[in-house]
């Protein structure tokens, strides 16, 4: 049986999807973009603050379930120029113990939601 996780904390989707789904002790997060949830507004400044909104959003979704990073198992990086991937990983590898940091690919894509420069979502387990 699934449970559709949501939170007020990270945006709302404007899609036919879920924030994130919970099957048994499994999460999947949609991906996440640098969407502000109290404006609505992108935060896209630089690509490391855009990175650090990502994040803060899927820590909300996360928070959500009752998970923290810790229970990542597995991340996907999506971006529109690998030249912003030492930038990105700078700000992505904050949020983990690199001993104990998930599975993960970074791939680069032709565009991402709203033309924004990163997209992330993650498998998480409790």
């Amino acid at each position: 049986m699934k449970t559709i996780i949501s939170t007020e904390k990270a945006p709302q989707p404007i899609g036919p999807y879920s924030q994130a789904v919970l099957v048994g002790n499994m999460l999947y997060t949609s991906g996440q973009i640098a969407l502000n949830p109290e404006t609505g507004e992108l935060v896209t400044d630089s690509v490391e603050q855009e990175t650090t909104q990502v994040m803060k959003n899927l820590e909300a979704v996360l928070e959500a379930a009752d998970m923290t990073f810790e229970n990542i198992i597995k991340a996907s990086i999506f971006i529109s120029n690998m030249d912003s991937f030492a930038a990105i990983n700078a700000v992505y590898g904050q949020y983990f113990n690199e001993a104990t940091a998930p599975a993960r690919e970074t791939v680069e894509v032709a565009n991402l939601p709203k033309f924004v420069n990163v997209e992330i979502s993650v498998i998480a387990v409790k």
